[in-house]
């Protein structure tokens, strides 16, 4: 799935191709990838919007329109694809976005998962999935004291709380991993254990490994990729997920584990800490 650095990395890719564009025309295929609002209300208001802005919010793409926020959320695998008005629509390329210069940005998604909310402007803090975020990376707000707040009643894993988006957004089971082996955090150490210096090691290596990420432009695995001919290299860096092989820093075998239903690596002797 993508996470913070892959949709950075196609905010970044779309803002080169389609910012300043106006919809002429818009075709849905597939009518469950509009979560809100109604299919022929989504058509009517976005016809005649202008793309002022293409921003981030946790995993979310949030194209700024004129009067409106259309929210994109790619799941699994959607990917936003450059065509012209008149190449042929493709199987799996369920929403096409037909602009005023005829270039089309289609939206592709093998699995169906992707939504998309359009909301007005004035609406964004009551409508939608945006109310409901935490607080990202990199914001001044993020310390120990908060996490030391949202995590002092919770008994969950520490991997399954860094998943939490209503805590700390864009972190996914991927970085998740990678963040944890930084901190020499064991997956399964219950958060509320978590002392001052351990959350503050997770807050600055979160820092690291997602601005590390999106200077590599995410990380692919399996069939993700952020637009055509856009590749993440990040996962040649990968010091624990997906990996069986040795530990780079101890030489211990990385082990995989199962936490609240994810697949998780970690090594145990680097992070050995008692759960």
């Amino acid at each position: 799935m993508p996470e913070l650095p892959e949709v950075e990395t196609v905010k970044e890719t779309l803002k080169k191709q389609v910012l300043g564009k106006r919809v002429k025309d818009i075709s849905v295929y597939y009518d469950s990838l509009i979560e809100y609002p109604s299919v022929s209300d989504f058509k009517s208001c976005i016809v005649g919007q202008s793309i002022v802005d293409i921003r981030r919010r946790g995993k979310w793409l949030v194209f700024v329109l004129e009067d409106y926020f259309l929210l994109s959320h790619l799941r699994m695998e959607g990917k936003y694809l450059i065509r012209s008005v008149d190449d042929e629509v493709l199987k799996h390329e369920h929403i096409s976005f037909v602009f005023d210069d005829g270039v089309v940005l289609r939206y592709r998604d093998t699995r169906k998962f992707g939504r998309m909310y359009l909301i007005p402007k004035d609406k964004i803090d009551l409508v939608g999935p945006l109310k409901d975020l935490g607080l990202e990376p990199w914001d001044d707000l993020l310390t120990s004291d908060y996490l030391l707040d949202k995590y002092r009643s919770k008994r969950l894993p520490i991997k399954t709380v860094l998943l939490d988006q209503s805590i700390i957004v864009g972190i996914g089971n991927i970085y998740a991993d990678e963040i944890l082996f930084l901190s020499r955090i064991n997956p399964l150490k219950r958060c509320s254990l978590l002392g001052v210096s351990e959350l503050d090691s997770i807050i600055s290596n979160t820092r690291f490994v997602l601005s590390e990420a999106i200077k590599a432009g995410g990380t692919t695995i399996r069939s993700y990729t952020s637009s055509e001919g856009v590749h993440g290299r990040f996962q040649q860096n990968l010091l624990v997920h997906n990996r069986d092989n040795a530990c780079d820093v101890c030489g211990s075998k990385i082990v995989k584990i199962k936490v609240g239903g994810r697949g998780t690596y970690y090594c145990p002797k680097c992070q050995s800490e008692s759960v």
